[in-house]
């Protein structure tokens, strides 16, 4: 096991600092899905590897999780470990493959309730289960060397109950939602089962080094208002309250992300998370009127923005940062993933435009600050 005990300085924490409410210089900017397909370094590497060897081998996670940060020197300000939301079920006792032009396919999905006590262990040691990861985040923190902290993360219950049962992706998500009409009390004792899993997860996750965690609700979305207060915001509220309770005085700061759960952002901002992260739905203004300043909001420009050449890019990233602002309880990010066939050049011209934009604004607050303070003392 790599030594936990003396990471390196951190230079850069203008994340953590925005995610806790601080004031910062510029926005910090990171992506999600920063480290992977788009990458012509992490392709050559599925060449000589299986996407879950990369995850289980902590050298090559750690690997593959510094390439976004190497090449896009000084401009990330966060770095995330290279895992994937399924090794969850993979814990539970599940069977998960990657499969090539698919994405992730569960040989044998849970079909009725029955199959619970068929398929998942009675009681998953996270220890045990997911050591990989923990040793790949404690090897990277040392990779890192303090240049920009390393987030942590996991699949919300609702996303990996729904890919544990449709044993995949799905556009309509209809097997699991019949569970939740069908089934509803299996549904929320597997929910809650999953639950228990991603607390101790996220704990361990922090224990061996990460800074930040964000919780996925990939699927979110898919719910309606009504029922997602049912069966998505209970454990995420359970999620962010028990990991801060277990880890005392080593809390970090936490975000969830609930892809198309515009209707929810209210409830999200006000269950525990320090940041709510938010998909293209939403305009900043709408965003900060709801929040009220009660969170960092984290996001949110639409990833395709990315293949719509330069003029777009930077007329995008603009219109983001300058609505978001740029010193004060934002995080830049995209409203989802960075998708596997955008150039790398896309990707560093969106990173520099936000630094730019990040300082012109903060350039220009700190202005008006002072013309106002000079305005109180004249």
């Amino acid at each position: 096991m790599t030594d936990t005990t003396s990471f390196p300085p951190l230079k850069n924490d203008l994340i953590i600092r925005a995610a806790r409410g601080e004031k910062t210089e510029r926005a910090p900017v990171w992506v999600m899905r920063q480290a992977g397909r788009y990458l012509p370094e992490f392709r050559a590497e599925r060449v000589e590897n299986d996407f879950f060897k990369i995850c289980r081998t902590p050298e090559l996670a750690t690997k593959v999780t510094l390439q976004p940060i190497d090449r896009y020197d000084g401009l990330l300000d966060a770095s995330i470990i290279f895992s994937d939301i399924l090794v969850i079920p993979q814990a539970m006792g599940m069977t998960v493959e990657m499969v090539p032009g698919k994405g992730p396919h569960f040989p044998t999905p849970l079909v009725v309730p029955a199959d619970m006590a068929v398929q998942l262990k009675e009681k998953v040691d996270v220890n045990q289960e997911l050591q990989y990861v923990f040793d790949a985040i404690t090897m990277t923190r040392h990779a890192l060397n303090g240049r920009v902290p390393l987030i942590g993360f996991v699949g919300a219950p609702w996303t990996l109950m729904a890919y544990m049962i449709e044993g995949g992706g799905s556009k309509t998500l209809s097997k699991a939602k019949e569970w939740i009409f069908k089934h509803p009390k299996e549904s929320h004792e597997l929910l809650s089962r999953i639950t228990d899993v991603c607390v101790d997860f996220l704990i361990g996750q922090v224990l061996a080094g990460a800074q930040m965690l964000q919780v996925f609700e990939s699927w979110g979305g898919e719910l309606g208002p009504h029922d997602f207060e049912h069966f998505s915001l209970p454990y995420l509220a359970q999620i962010v309250k028990r990991v801060k309770l277990e880890l005392g005085e080593k809390a970090v700061p936490m975000a969830i992300f609930a892809k198309g759960s515009w209707y929810a952002l209210e409830k999200l901002s006000l269950i525990g998370y320090e940041t709510v992260s938010l998909d293209w739905t939403h305009t900043p203004e709408s965003a900060k009127a709801i929040t009220q300043g009660r969170v960092t909001l984290q996001g949110n420009m639409d990833p395709n923005v990315l293949y719509g050449g330069d003029e777009a890019i930077v007329a995008a990233a603009t219109r983001m940062v300058r609505g978001f602002g740029s010193t004060r309880r934002y995080i830049a990010n995209l409203g989802h993933g960075i998708l596997p066939t955008v150039p790398v050049e896309a990707m560093e011209l969106f990173l520099k435009t936000v630094h730019r934009v990040g300082l012109e604004v903060a350039a220009e607050e700190k202005a008006a600050e002072d013309a106002n303070d000079m305005k109180i003392l004249g």
